[in-house]
């Protein structure tokens, strides 16, 4: 009987416990951060990123956003491929870096950024937007689109990395969001068999 009773007691402190952390209270404990959200009539988040957004050609996919804590005056965008590690290292492949996007635009139209925002250099080292490359193959790859409400404008230069950005970024990130998108090239054409 005694185990009983001191079982459920033990259930109702971590119960509470729980409770007070998912509520951020607790002398300071638990995440208060406000939940950012993004949104693109592109695919839907963790869906296929069609053809028409990917590779070089590809054209940047529309997203809105909403949601942002009261303060934020830009947002930064990162797009990168996390299933790729480059040369023995832990970096993977960066297709876009943006920031400086007007938080008065609430989002970005498909193919181009608002006035004032600032493309900076991908890992071909260009200031474009390259979408989805995975070569075909069984799996996926997973392209992450990372969302960043900052309170504050950002100095960067055109030539900026994205080590600089998130340098930059340090101390100004008031809300953090991600999008998903999955992606694998199509397999070649076969040849034609000769007649």
């Amino acid at each position: 009987m005694a185990f009983r009773s001191l079982s459920a007691v033990l259930t109702l402190i971590l119960l509470g416990t729980s409770a007070a952390l998912a509520q951020g209270a607790g002398g300071g404990g638990g995440f208060k951060l406000p939940p950012l959200l993004m949104q693109s009539t592109a695919f839907e988040d963790g869906g296929i990123v069609p053809q028409k957004y990917a590779g070089r050609g590809g054209i940047q996919p529309d997203f809105k956003f909403s949601n942002a804590p009261d303060g934020t005056v830009a947002y930064a965008i990162i797009l990168h491929d996390v299933d790729v590690a480059l040369g023995g290292g832990t970096d993977d492949v960066l297709h876009w870096i943006a920031w400086n996007i007007p938080a008065t635009a609430n989002g970005i139209p498909e193919g181009k950024l608002p006035e004032g925002s600032v493309t900076g250099k991908n890992i071909m080292g260009l200031n474009a937007y390259v979408g989805p490359g995975a070569p075909p193959g069984p799996r996926y790859h997973h392209y992450i689109f990372e969302l960043y409400a900052l309170n504050a404008k950002l100095d960067l230069p055109e030539t900026a990395s994205r080590a600089e950005l998130l340098a930059a970024m340090k101390g100004k990130t008031v809300a953090k969001a991600a999008y998903v998108g999955r992606y694998r090239s199509p397999p070649p054409a076969s040849p034609s068999s000769p007649k």
